[in-house]
C-alpha cells in the first residue's frame, strides 16, 4: 500500500500561468460614463481586439496614455469585461486628483485614441474552490466585479470592498451566491487597513475557501499577515496584491509569497 493512499494528497488549488502574445493595440472611445462618484467607465472597440485575449479576471493590461512633450505615460489596469463577438473592451478608472490615465477618463469621448498593450499574461486559479473571498479597494473593483459576475451558480463569493462611500458602491450581476460588504472610508485613507481587518473578523472561511486580495500595499500586507497569522489560513488558499503604493506613482507589489 503507497503512503498516498493512507494519507491522500491534500486538495489545494493551482495557479497556472498562461503567456499570452505581447501585442499594441490602437482602439476607439465608444462611450464613457460616470458609473459612480469616483469611478469611470469607457467602453472601447476595434479590429485589434480580434486576438485579445483575458483569462483571469485579475489580468492587467498596460495602457498608453497622451502625456506632455509626446512621451506617454503607461498604467496598468483591468479589463473589466470583454466581449469577442462585438470587438469591445471595458475599462473601469478609478477618478482621483493627479493620475494622467484618470484625468484621460474623464475627458474620454467617442471616437478618441486609446493605446493598449497585453495582458502578457494570466494567472488562473483552478481547483476545487467552494467559496471566493474577494478584499481590496477601488482599485481591485474591475478585477472583483469580474470574478463575481464569472463565478458558477454553484460558488458562494464574499466581497469585502473599501470605497468612500454608499454612492461608490456598485452592483454585480452574477449567478453566483453572492454577499457584498462595503468597507466606507475616506480616499486619503486608503492605505490605513484597520476597517477593512474589522470587517474581516465576521468573515466566515470555511473548507474550501480561497481568499483574493488587492489593495494600496499597505493594507494589501496587512491583511494578508491577519489571514495567514490570525485566521490560520493556508497560503496555499491566498493570493495577495499591492496594486499601488500610496505616494509612488505607477507602483506596485506582485504578490507578497517571498516574504514568508
Amino acid at each position: 500500500m503507497s503512503l498516498t493512499s493512507i494519507f491522500p494528497t491534500k486538495n489545494v488549488p493551482e495557479i497556472r500561468r498562461i503567456r499570452h502574445e505581447l501585442k499594441r493595440r490602437t482602439l476607439r472611445v465608444i462611450s464613457a460614463e460616470r458609473l459612480t462618484p469616483h469611478m469611470v467607465r469607457v467602453t472601447l472597440k476595434g479590429d485589434d481586439l480580434d486576438t485579445f485575449v483575458s483569462a483571469s479576471p485579475d489580468d492587467h493590461i498596460k495602457v498608453f496614455i497622451p502625456g506632455p512633450g509626446g512621451e506617454p505615460a503607461r498604467r496598468d489596469y483591468t479589463p473589466r469585461r470583454f466581449d469577442a463577438t462585438r470587438r469591445e473592451l471595458v475599462l473601469d478608472f478609478v477618478s482621483h486628483e493627479g493620475g494622467p490615465a484618470a484625468a484621460w477618463a474623464r475627458a474620454a469621448r467617442p471616437g478618441d485614441r486609446l493605446d493598449i498593450g497585453g495582458p502578457r499574461g494570466s494567472q488562473v486559479i483552478t481547483g476545487e474552490i467552494d467559496q471566493w473571498v474577494l478584499i481590496g479597494d477601488e482599485t481591485a473593483l474591475p478585477a472583483i466585479g469580474r470574478r463575481a459576475e464569472e463565478t458558477p451558480a454553484s460558488a458562494r463569493v464574499i466581497s469585502v470592498v473599501a470605497v468612500p462611500g454608499a454612492e461608490d458602491e456598485q452592483v454585480f450581476a452574477t449567478v453566483a451566491d453572492h454577499e457584498a460588504r462595503w468597507v466606507h472610508r475616506p480616499l486619503e485613507e486608503a492605505d490605513r487597513a484597520e476597517a477593512v481587518l474589522e470587517a474581516l473578523k465576521t468573515v466566515e472561511l470555511s473548507p474550501r475557501t480561497f481568499v483574493w486580495v488587492a489593495a494600496e500595499g499597505t493594507v494589501a500586507r496587512a491583511v494578508r499577515r491577519y489571514l495567514l497569522e490570525e485566521r490560520g489560513l493556508d497560503r496555499q488558499w491566498l493570493k495577495a496584491s499591492g496594486y499601488w503604493l500610496k505616494g509612488r506613482a505607477d507602483a506596485a507589489v506582485k504578490d507578497f509569497d517571498s516574504e514568508g
